[in-house]
């Protein structure tokens, strides 16, 4: 069964997009985050108090094997850092999946993330843009493991969405 997962840095439009093109194709959405906080009976910011980043990212690991192996299509939106570890990147070229990789330039993403509050990862960073570069550059090798590449930049929802739709369309 086919698997759509949404891949990109935070403020790349993920779960947007993910639950936008849910409305579009039918399918079922789960925000991976989401879905680690409900099994987890924790918020990702408590676990990685509590439980540190290891636990957590073997938990991610897990749970997403879980979504991947359900026997339905769904669509998935992944954290930020969830292809950077424990080999997850290489998940993103099964054979049951389609990966797009909602690729945002520096300027969208500081747009889109200088007023979160809601981003803890953010708290206390004084030069946002180099922290984003920073991290895009270290992401992006395993971003681009995604087989598909959807720039975000300056598109509206639906246009993205729309765009996902016909490459869906056409492996289908």
């Amino acid at each position: 069964m086919q698997k759509i997962i949404l891949v990109g840095y935070m403020g790349s439009g993920k779960t947007t997009i993910g639950k936008n093109l849910s409305l579009l194709t039918g399918l079922p959405f789960v925000d991976l985050d989401t879905y680690i906080e409900e099994k987890e009976n924790l918020s990702i910011q408590e676990i990685f108090k509590t439980k540190g980043e290891i636990y957590f990212r073997k938990q991610e690991h897990n749970w997403l094997n879980e979504l991947l192996n359900l026997n339905t299509p769904i669509i998935i939106s992944l954290g930020g850092g969830t292809p950077c570890y424990a080999n997850n990147h290489l998940l993103l070229q099964n054979n049951n999946v389609l990966s797009f990789y909602l690729k945002a330039n520096i300027t969208t993403l500081v747009n889109r993330l200088k007023d979160a509050k809601n981003r803890p990862l953010l708290n206390n960073i004084d030069d946002l843009p180099s922290f984003i570069a920073q991290h895009l550059f270290e992401r992006s090798y395993f971003y681009n493991f995604s087989q598909y590449k959807i720039d975000v930049n300056n598109k509206k929802i639906n246009s993205i969405c729309n765009e996902i739709s016909e490459i869906i369309n056409l492996k289908n």
